[in-house]
Order: C-alpha cells, then sequence, then structure tokens
C-alpha cells in the first residue's frame, strides 16, 4: 500500500488527497455542526416561552381585584 501511494505524483499526493479528504469530512462535520446549532435553538427558544408564560401567569394571578389593578 505504501509503494502504492509512494508512485503517485507529488501534487497528488499533497494537494488532491487532502482536499478531498477536508471536502468530503468538510461537509460531514459543517452538517453535525448546523444540527447541533439548531437543537440548540430550539431548546432555547422552547425555555424562552416557557419563563415567558410563567412569567404573564404570575404576573396575571398576583394582581388581586381589591387592588384595582386587575383585568
Amino acid at each position: 500500500m505504501k509503494k502504492a501511494f509512494m508512485t503517485l505524483p507529488w501534487w497528488l499526493r499533497w494537494v488532491a488527497l487532502p482536499a478531498a479528504a477536508l471536502v468530503v469530512f468538510g461537509v460531514l462535520l459543517a452538517g453535525v455542526v448546523a444540527w447541533l446549532v439548531a437543537v440548540v435553538f430550539r431548546v432555547l427558544l422552547g425555555v424562552a416561552v416557557v419563563a415567558g408564560l410563567i412569567y404573564l401567569v404570575r404576573k396575571v394571578t398576583s394582581s388581586s381585584p381589591s387592588s384595582g389593578g386587575g383585568w
């Protein structure tokens, strides 16, 4: 295997093969990173919605009718 690799031209060994590996694994890595960012964004969005609902419920339930500031 090493003999076959050494018979290749230098530009193929040092330019074309690393570039091909970078393209293949770069696309794979970019896909994984994009998926991870999407998941983190959705989790943060869900947390923000739940926190907003909790804030709204506490604000509405904390105001009493006798204080004059209610719905």
